[in-house]
């Protein structure tokens, strides 16, 4: 009978504790659609400053960003603390995002997939 108690004690402040809101919601949130368009402006301007290292103008990629969208990096940092706090959610936002990657990958290559490399062999040399 205690172990019976036990365990529904455990069971029931387990299913309870999961619907707290971990991470208030900031004052100044960035809108969810407006987020996702942030991470994915980000995820293109990181893949493009990997291509060419050696580019001098180019902007940083939290600066543009910044400029872009008319936020400042405390906003941007706590919109994601908080978006980040729901797992979900934060998933279904970062897949949105890899599905427009795709689809602008394949509106570029005329839609040929292109294979990602996984990791890169000790030799250096991509097959």
């Amino acid at each position: 009978m205690k172990k019976f108690i036990l365990l529904f004690t455990v069971l029931f402040f387990g299913a309870t504790s999961c619907k707290e809101e971990i991470i208030p919601e900031p004052k100044n949130l960035i809108e969810k659609d407006k987020m996702v368009n942030i991470i994915y402006d980000l995820a293109i301007l990181e893949a493009a400053r990997t291509q060419n290292a050696s580019v001098q103008n180019y902007p940083k990629p939290t600066e543009f960003i910044k400029n872009k969208y008319k936020i400042d990096s405390l906003t941007f940092a706590k919109s994601t603390q908080y978006y980040a706090s729901d797992i979900k959610e934060y998933k279904k936002m970062y897949d949105e995002v890899k599905d427009r990657l795709i689809a602008a990958n394949a509106k570029l290559t005329g839609g040929k997939v292109i294979k990602a490399v996984e990791s890169i062999p000790e030799n250096g040399i991509v097959k």
